[in-house]
């Protein structure tokens, strides 16, 4: 018998492609369901089979776990069990069996165990041999339908292309050929599947790279990709060679080659966008076909205002704001499209607001206030700290002069750092009244805007362990602890 299991696992390794390994623990597993049928209760057994001369043994064995983590008492025992001793939670105890014999085992029961763990094994085998090749794109023909979503047959894989994932206005069919981007791998209880998706930006840029082959020979590159799925896109495109024009060649003669990213993307108008290593110019580019007036940048924001003419407005926003979207996805900016009027408008705003900031903290006149402001001067850290270099430049402003408005500006600072602090100290002073807070604590919260119970009770427990990075069952009882006047 043991030599007619060395048989059976060198035949099936080699006519169904897999490692012994896995028929020996197909075998393992078929044996010890037969072997469990000598049970009425849910017992645990393990069998164990030689793999060098095909003997077999067959344990029934218990798993040591803690009282209120048992479940079946067939197969899990306390660690106070006298059986236990010793051990560990996690550990088994096994008891030997007498095995059943091989050629008594219900053989379909036997095959169906073997098979399921063959094909698992083929499956990983080919998902292996697919993935190595590094393949996003893939193609397949869509085999069936599920509540919406195509199961796509790509090789001898299965995929699945969800319904959130197809474009919206494109009328998938059984037995249609399509293209995805393989967007990840998941392994469930049926295999490995690979999730397919046609609305990625990823989608877009592979699509490019299949029709462009310059693209693949490194002469051009897709540095970003945007998407309103079906509608429109944007992708930013950069030459590697000087001599490459690199949307001409992404757009290719008369058109041809955009065109069949297009007719693949179901009718996706696609804007081919020059990228740029200088942020504003990229914004200038990616905000076409609208023509850009002025930018000004807010590197602390991470933010720009995108100034139009009045009739590029319409243009420069998009239909429901699709351009201005596309383009801060693309280029990564948060954008705020303003006409000039407008622009002119917050500038003269931020302008006044600034001149009265420093008219205030630095006691100065108005023409003193003008002129810092006129010299780009925003911010008192920027008087108190920019170097005596850059100050001495202003020609209004003698040394004298310069070192007495970085001495009132840092006395601005204190002062207020001060008062900041002071307003901490006594905001948490409420808060230390409750029970289980600690100073730390208190002073994180209040430095927050978390000042008293009150505040700290409308929190929820997740914003409360963002604020803090406490864990999640101490913010639950501080919270509670808050609120307990509300029930009382």
């Amino acid at each position: 018998m043991s030599r007619e299991i060395l048989l059976l696992v060198d035949a099936l390794a080699h006519e169904k492609n897999v490692g012994k390994e896995v028929i020996f623990t197909a075998l393992e597993l078929a044996l010890a369901s037969a072997t469990k049928k000598r049970f009425s209760e849910d017992a645990d057994v393990r069998v164990s089979i030689n793999r060098d001369n095909g003997s077999y043994e067959s344990f029934r064995r218990w798993q040591v776990l803690a009282d209120e983590a048992i479940e079946n008492p067939a197969a899990q025992i306390s660690p106070d069990d006298e059986r236990a001793k010793g051990l560990v939670e996690g550990d088994y105890i096994e008891d030997p069996l007498e095995s059943v014999e091989f050629g008594r085992i219900g053989a379909q029961a036997a095959k169906q165990v073997i098979l399921q763990k063959v094909r698992e094994a083929e499956r990983e085998q080919i998902l292996d041999d697919f993935l190595a090749r590094k393949e996003h794109l893939v193609t397949g023909v869509i085999k069936r339908m599920e509540k919406g979503n195509a199961i796509i047959e790509v090789g001898r894989i299965e995929s699945l292309l969800p319904r959130d994932q197809m474009i919206a206005k494109e009328n998938l069919r059984v037995g249609d050929r399509v293209r995805a981007y393989l967007s990840r791998v998941e392994r469930g209880a049926r295999g490995p599947q690979l999730i397919l998706s046609r609305i990625a930006p990823e989608f877009l840029s592979k699509l490019f790279e299949l029709e462009v082959p310059e693209i693949e020979e490194g002469l051009l590159e897709i540095r970003a990709a945007a998407r309103d799925p079906g509608l429109r896109s944007k992708i930013a495109v950069k030459s590697n060679d000087q001599r490459l024009d690199p949307v001409g060649t992404c757009v290719g003669m008369r058109g041809s080659r955009v065109q069949a990213v297009t007719g693949e993307l179901a009718g996706e108008r696609v804007d081919i966008v020059l990228w740029s290593m200088e942020p504003a110019q990229f914004v200038i580019n990616a905000m076409a076909p609208a023509e850009v007036s002025s930018i000004v940048v807010d590197e602390d924001a991470h933010s720009m205002d995108v100034v139009v003419d009045e009739e590029q407005l319409a243009q420069a926003i998009g239909r429901n704001g699709q351009n201005v979207r596309l383009a801060s996805e693309l280029t990564g900016w948060t954008l705020n499209i303003l006409t000039e009027a407008e622009a002119a408008k917050k500038s003269e705003e931020e302008y006044t607001n600034t001149r009265s900031l420093f008219m205030a903290k630095l006691d100065v006149d108005e023409e003193v206030a003008d002129i810092l402001v006129q010299e780009g001067f925003s911010t008192l850290e920027e008087i108190a700290y920019v170097p005596m270099s850059e100050m001495s430049e202003i020609d209004a402003f003698d040394e004298d002069t310069i070192n007495e408005l970085r001495k009132r500006a840092r006395a601005a600072l204190l002062t207020e750092a001060i008062a900041k602090e002071e307003k901490v100290e006594e905001a948490a002073e409420d808060l230390l009244t409750m029970d289980g807070m600690d100073d730390a604590t208190a002073h994180l919260l209040a430095a927050n805007g978390v000042s008293t119970m009150d505040d700290l009770a409308d929190l929820a427990v997740d914003d409360l362990v963002e604020i803090t990075k406490m864990d999640a069952e101490r913010a639950k009882q501080l919270i509670m602890t808050a609120r307990a006047p509300w029930f009382a």
